[in-house]
C-alpha cells in the first residue's frame, strides 16, 4: 500500500485544522449572539463585554462633560460601576460637583421654563417642563392652535407635530378618564413632539410617524377650525381636534408612545430623546424599551456606546448561521480526516504486518528445502 493512500486524509486533517481554527471562534460568537437575538439586555451585555472598558468609559464621561452633558455623564459612570470597571478619581468628582444641589438648581430654572412655555427641550429638565405643559393640556393645545391656524390659512405647518398635539389631546382625556392607565403614552407623545422639534429622530421613524399620523388624524377637519374660533374659544378648539383623531386607528402610534414612555420612566427623559435617535420603527423602540427595564439609568450610555447594535444584530441571522454551519462543518472534516488517517495508517500497517509474516514463512519454507 502506497503512502499516497495516507498523505490525502493527512493532508485534509491539517487543511480542516487550519479552517476550524479560524472558523471556530466565529461560530461560537454566532452561536451566542442568536441565543440572545431576542433578548436586548443580553445582546447589550454581550456586545459591552467586547466594546466597553476603562479606556472608553472614562473617555466618554469626559467627552460628555466637556459638553455639558451631565446625564450622559452620570449614565456612563453607573454602567461602569455596573460593569465593575474603574472611573479616574479627577472624572468622579466633576460628575459628583455637577450634580450637586446648586449645579442642578441653575440648570433647572432656565431650561424647564424654555420646555414649559415654548415646548422646546434639549435636555432632561427641557423635556420635563414640555411634558408637564402637555400633561396639563397647554402644550398640547398650544402646538395645536399654532400649526393648525397655519395650515387653516395655507401656511407651511408642521403637520407632525400638528397630529402628535391632537393625539396627545386625546390621549390625555383617556389618561384623566382612566386614572392615569395611558399616563405613559402621554409622556411619550411628549418626547416625540420634543425630539421632532429639535431633530432628534431618525429619517426612518420620521417617515413611520409621518405615515401614522396621516392615518390616525384627519388633517382637512382640523383646516375647518377657523383662526378666530382658535383664539377665542380654545375649549371648542380642543374638542374639535380631539375628534379629529380616529383613535380605532391609532393603536400603533399609542403603543409607540406607552414603550417611549417606559423608556423615560426607567431611564430618563434623554434616554427617550436618544432612542428616537436610533430606532427606525416601532419595533426598535419596544426593544429600548425592554433594554430600558432591565438597565435603567445605564440605557442612554448603553445606546450611546453601541447605537442600534444594543438592541439588533449587527449581521443577519442567514450570515450567523452560515459562520456556525462553516465551524461545524470544518470540525466534522477535522475528525473524519483523523479517523480516515487513522483507517489508511492501521489498514498499511496490517499490510505491512502481512508481508512480514509471507516473507518469515518463504524464508522457513527455504531453509527446511535447504536442510532436505
Amino acid at each position: 500500500m502506497g503512502g499516497s493512500r495516507i498523505a490525502v486524509p493527512l493532508g485534509a486533517v491539517f487543511a480542516c485544522a487550519i479552517a476550524a481554527l479560524s472558523l471556530v471562534p466565529q461560530g461560537i460568537e454566532s452561536e451566542s449572539l442568536l441565543q440572545v437575538q431576542d433578548n436586548p439586555a443580553a445582546l447589550a451585555d454581550h456586545q459591552l463585554s467586547r466594546s466597553f472598558n476603562a479606556e472608553r468609559a472614562n473617555r466618554e464621561i469626559n467627552a460628555a462633560l466637556e459638553v455639558g452633558d451631565i446625564d450622559l455623564a452620570t449614565s456612563f459612570l453607573d454602567l461602569a460601576r455596573d460593569r465593575n470597571i474603574a472611573v479616574g478619581g479627577a472624572l468622579l468628582a466633576r460628575v459628583n460637583a455637577a450634580n450637586s444641589t446648586v449645579a442642578v438648581a441653575t440648570r433647572t430654572v432656565g431650561n424647564f421654563g424654555r420646555g414649559f412655555i415654548l415646548g422646546e427641550s434639549n435636555d432632561v429638565v427641557g423635556l420635563a417642563g414640555t411634558t408637564l405643559s402637555d400633561v396639563l393640556v397647554i402644550g398640547d393645545l398650544r402646538d395645536a392652535m399654532r400649526e393648525g391656524s397655519r395650515l387653516a390659512v395655507g401656511e407651511p405647518a408642521d403637520e407632525l407635530v400638528l397630529g402628535l398635539a391632537c393625539l396627545g389631546l386625546a390621549i390625555t382625556a383617556g389618561t384623566y378618564a382612566t386614572l392615569g392607565a395611558a399616563a405613559p403614552a402621554r409622556v411619550g407623545v411628549s418626547a416625540v413632539k420634543a425630539a421632532s422639534k429639535t431633530g432628534h429622530m431618525s429619517a426612518h421613524m420620521s417617515d413611520w410617524l409621518g405615515r401614522s399620523v396621516h392615518d390616525v388624524v384627519d388633517l382637512s377637519a382640523l383646516k375647518r377650525v377657523s383662526v378666530s374660533s382658535t383664539l377665542t374659544e380654545p375649549t371648542a378648539t380642543m374638542n374639535a381636534v380631539r375628534q379629529a383623531v380616529r383613535t380605532e386607528k391609532a393603536d400603533d402610534l399609542v403603543r409607540l408612545a406607552g414603550d417611549l414612555g417606559h423608556v423615560q420612566t426607567k431611564a430618563g427623559a434623554q434616554a427617550a430623546m436618544d432612542s428616537l435617535k436610533i430606532a427606525q420603527g416601532p419595533r426598535d423602540v419596544s426593544r429600548i424599551a425592554a433594554l430600558a427595564e432591565a438597565k435603567g439609568t445605564r440605557t442612554r450610555a448603553i445606546l450611546k456606546t453601541l447605537g442600534r447594535g444594543a438592541i439588533v444584530l449587527s449581521a443577519s441571522a442567514l450570515s450567523l448561521f452560515s459562520w456556525l454551519f462553516a465551524a461545524v462543518m470544518s470540525v466534522w472534516g477535522f475528525f473524519a480526516s483523523c479517523k480516515r488517517t487513522a483507517e489508511r495508517a492501521t489498514e498499511r500497517y496490517i499490510a505491512y504486518r502481512k508481508a512480514c509474516a509471507e516473507r518469515a514463512r518463504a524464508r522457513f519454507a527455504a531453509m527446511m528445502a535447504a536442510r532436505a
